[in-house]
């Protein structure tokens, strides 16, 4: 009987994809926090991961424009303090969904070796 390593490894590695893409989004609103007219970017991780278990797989992910609580003059939409609050929450979300992944990876290497 054959292993099925998409079964095993479940959505964890779809979470680990969508994690890593949204701290690229939140780092590069973070980098850009004083730049003229630059829009604040994010995905719905939830969505998302909804879309990738139906989909059998990661499709193209949404990528949204956030609307800013407090207007700036310079049509910049970035909030810092907003900002860093969600790529510290994304952050740990990444850890522990990497946590997951290597749990569910040692389980399949208990279970290839037979222990």
């Amino acid at each position: 009987m054959g292993i099925s390593f998409q079964k095993a490894l479940g959505v964890n590695p779809e979470a680990v994809k969508l994690r890593l893409a949204r701290t690229e989004l939140l780092t590069a609103n973070l980098a850009n926090v004083d730049t003229p007219n630059f829009k604040a970017k994010d995905i719905d991780f939830a969505r998302e991961m909804q879309r990738a278990k139906s989909s059998n797989g990661l499709p193209t992910t949404q990528v949204m424009y956030r609307l800013p609580m407090q207007p700036t003059q310079d049509g910049n939409t970035v909030e810092l303090n907003s900002e860093q609050a969600r790529f510290s929450e994304n952050s740990l979300d990444y850890q522990s969904s990497l946590t997951f992944l290597n749990m569910a990876i040692s389980g399949l290497k208990t279970a290839i070796e037979g222990k």
